[in-house]
C-alpha cells in the first residue's frame, strides 16, 4: 500500500506541476508587456540567441560534413552520387536541423535560463519584486520566454544553411561530386511549404516553445537552494530533450507520414 500511495503522490505532483506551468504560460502569453520590456527582450535575444550562435554554427558545419561523407559513401555504391545535395538538404531541413539545434539550445541556453531564474529565487530577488508591486513573471520570465521562442527558429535556419554548405565542402570540393548536380538536385527536390516551412520553421517554433517554457518554469518553481537549482537545471535538459524527441516523432508523422 505504501508503494501505491507513493506512486499516486508522484503522479499527482507531476499533474499539478503541468497545471501550474500551463497557468504560468497563459499568464505570460495574455499579459501586457511591462515598461521597458522591449529593451529586456532585446538583451535576452543577445544572451539566449547570439551567445548560442557559435555552438550552433560549429555543430551544423560538422554535421553537414558527416552527412556529405556518409551520403557519398552510400550513394556512390548505387551510382547516385548526383543526389547528394538532395539527401543532405532534406535530411537537415526535415529532421536534423530542428532537432539537433533544439537539443543544443536546451543544453546551452535552457540550462542557463533555469540557473539564472533559480538563483534570483534563492537570493529572494523575486520575492522582493513582489513586495514592491512588480510582477516577476512580466519583468523576469516573460522576456526570456519570448527571446527563446524567437531565437531558436533563427538558429535552426543558420544550422541548416551551414550544414548544407558543409555537405557541399565534402561532396563537391573534396570528393569530386559535380557542383551543378549538387545544387540543381537540391533545388528540384526541396519544396518551401513541405520541407522548409513544415520541417524547419514549424518544428523549430514548437521546440522553442517547449524548451524555453520548461527552462523558465523549472527556474521559477525550483527549490531555492544550491541543490534545488542543480536539480532543476538537470531536469531542464532531460525534460527538454525527451519532449523534443517525442514531439519530433508526432510532428513528423503528421507532416510527412500521411497520418
Amino acid at each position: 500500500m505504501n508503494a501505491i500511495a507513493l506512486l499516486g503522490r508522484r503522479v499527482i505532483e507531476r499533474v499539478r506541476g503541468i497545471g501550474v506551468a500551463t497557468q504560468m504560460l497563459l499568464q505570460i502569453l495574455f499579459s501586457m508587456p511591462s515598461k521597458g520590456g522591449f529593451q529586456r527582450f532585446i538583451y535576452q535575444i543577445y544572451r539566449v540567441g547570439v551567445m548560442s550562435l557559435l555552438i550552433i554554427s560549429v555543430s551544423g558545419l560538422f554535421i553537414g560534413l558527416v552527412l556529405g561523407l556518409q551520403g557519398y559513401s552510400i550513394l556512390v555504391n548505387v551510382g547516385s552520387e548526383a543526389m547528394l545535395g538532395t539527401m543532405v538538404s532534406l535530411t537537415l531541413l526535415r529532421e536534423l536541423a530542428p532537432v539537433v539545434a533544439a537539443l543544443l539550445f536546451a543544453g546551452r541556453a535552457g540550462s542557463a535560463l533555469t540557473a539564472e531564474i533559480g538563483l534570483m529565487k534563492a537570493t529572494e530577488q523575486l520575492s522582493s519584486m513582489e513586495m514592491i508591486g512588480v510582477d516577476p513573471l512580466k519583468r523576469i520570465v516573460s522576456p526570456r520566454l519570448w527571446a527563446g521562442i524567437v531565437s531558436l527558429p533563427m538558429l535552426t535556419v543558420v544550422f541548416a544553411a551551414i550544414g548544407i554548405l558543409g555537405g557541399k565542402m565534402v561532396g563537391v570540393d573534396f570528393l569530386g561530386v559535380d557542383e551543378g548536380s549538387y545544387w540543381s538536385g537540391m533545388q528540384s527536390s526541396v519544396q518551401f511549404y513541405k520541407d522548409i516551412f513544415n520541417g524547419t520553421i514549424i518544428k523549430s517554433f514548437v521546440f522553442a516553445l517547449i524548451c524555453t517554457w520548461i527552462a523558465v518554469y523549472q527556474g521559477y518553481a525550483c527549490v531555492p537552494t544550491s541543490e534545488g537549482i542543480a536539480t532543476s537545471t538537470t531536469r531542464t535538459v532531460v525534460y527538454s530533450s525527451l519532449c523534443v524527441l517525442g514531439f519530433d516523432f508526432v510532428l513528423t508523422a503528421v507532416m510527412f507520414g500521411g497520418v
